[in-house]
């Protein structure tokens, strides 16, 4: 059936939950079992994508309660405009850098100590212009997390335009 106006946020943020999880899950594929290496960028855009599942499911959870829902909808939104960020300067900036190294990506993940934390899924292995070599379907990796996150911007924006 159509979406009503009050279920479509919650519909939305459902989706937006289980795709950053998909997401996740793909890179991970990619990186265990094909050998795609990531970098810095890479890395901190998993961690978008982590926070993104996070607020979403519990946005999701919490759907009866409209101001929740609206809050959840809105950090969705800033999150997913953070890593249209981060994924237009990992492929704009970061993929003609010889090293990533004390960039705003590698501060983040150094400060917060998350290769130490969980390394299979934060552990930096590439520079960022050895990770900008990988294709999928002929566009870099940051090109499809880049889709997604607008994806996510313009359905949480769409979302919250509803009453």
């Amino acid at each position: 059936m159509f979406l009503t106006p009050s279920k479509m946020p919650g519909k939305v943020l459902g989706g937006i939950c289980l795709a950053s999880l998909a997401s996740l899950a793909c890179a991970l594929i990619a990186q265990h079992s094909f050998g795609i290496k990531p970098c810095p960028w890479c890395v901190l855009q998993r961690g978008i994508f982590i926070l993104i599942a996070l607020v979403s499911g519990l946005g999701w959870l919490l759907q009866k309660t409209r101001p929740a829902r609206q809050a959840s909808l809105a950090l969705v939104l800033l999150l997913a405009l953070a890593g249209l960020a981060a994924a237009w300067y990992q492929h704009d900036v970061a993929a003609k850098m010889a090293s990533c190294d004390l960039t705003l990506a590698d501060r983040i993940l150094t400060g917060l100590d998350l290769e130490n934390l969980l390394p299979s899924v934060f552990m930096v292995t590439a520079s960022c212009s050895q990770a900008a070599a990988y294709r999928l379907l002929g566009l870099p990796y940051e090109f499809w997390s880049g889709l997604l996150y607008l994806s996510f911007a313009l359905l949480s924006l769409q979302a919250l335009r509803k009453r």
